[in-house]
């Protein structure tokens, strides 16, 4: 990609995640283009890389709306991340250091002091968890895993919900960490696998849970009336 079309990707990617747009909510190449200040020309190109992203979607007759979420489809994701992220623990869990175990250490450090905020710190608690993750994706040595997660972590609908977290769901996954760094520290692939499964199955009901609760924009079948004009 070009300079201009890198700078409108991150520029725009931060839009459509920092939660000032509605899922479902409709964008033009106009809008996208002033919100990352270059021309429409590089816009095209980002649109197109968050259309593979599932950011952006594509109706038949060509509008571009802001990705929405139904339960299915958050399930899906949290089936595929459960698939994928446990096995990259398992991976994880034979390769990783005494320095990643550290650092894991220190980042779940973080996260707890977020939990334990009055009143916690969401913004904190995600960037910790999502460091977390990072670090045992790649202790798994597999560059093709990590490419294929990095388009399921961090959808607009976990960053949405995400703040409807109670605080048990909050301390509840920091106990999960707890556990995955003792797996890693025992060597237990299984273990590993296993504690990441449940962990992310959990988070699946609370995001399913608070994503019915938050609403949002268009369901699917919105988009159906819409490309059917």
């Amino acid at each position: 990609m070009s300079k201009a079309s890198e700078k409108a990707y991150d520029e725009i990617r931060a839009f459509l995640l920092g939660g000032s747009v509605q899922p479902g909510a409709q964008v033009t190449e106009e809008q996208l283009a002033e919100i990352a200040g270059v021309s429409r020309t590089p816009v095209r190109e980002a649109m197109r890389r968050l259309e593979n992203e599932m950011l952006l979607v594509r109706s038949a007759s060509k509008r571009i709306f802001v990705a929405d979420w139904s339960r299915d489809d958050i399930d899906e994701m949290f089936t595929l991340r459960q698939m994928l992220e446990g096995h990259a623990a398992n991976r994880a869990a034979s390769r990783i250091t005494a320095e990643e175990i550290h650092h894991l250490e220190r980042v779940n450090l973080e996260l707890h002091a977020a939990v334990d905020g009055s009143p916690p710190d969401i913004p904190r608690f995600l960037d910790a968890n999502r460091v977390f993750h990072e670090i045992i994706t790649k202790a798994a040595h597999s560059p093709r895993l990590g490419q294929v997660l990095s388009m399921l972590v961090e959808q607009p609908i976990v960053l949405r919900t995400a703040r409807h977290y109670s605080i048990e769901d909050l301390r509840q996954s920091a106990r999960d960490h707890d556990e995955l760094i003792a797996a890693f520290r025992a060597g237990d692939t299984a273990w590993a696998e296993a504690v990441m499964g449940s962990h992310l199955r959990r988070a699946f009901h609370t995001f399913a849970d608070a994503a019915e609760l938050t609403g949002g924009g268009p369901s699917s079948s919105d988009y159906g009336t819409e490309a059917a004009e």
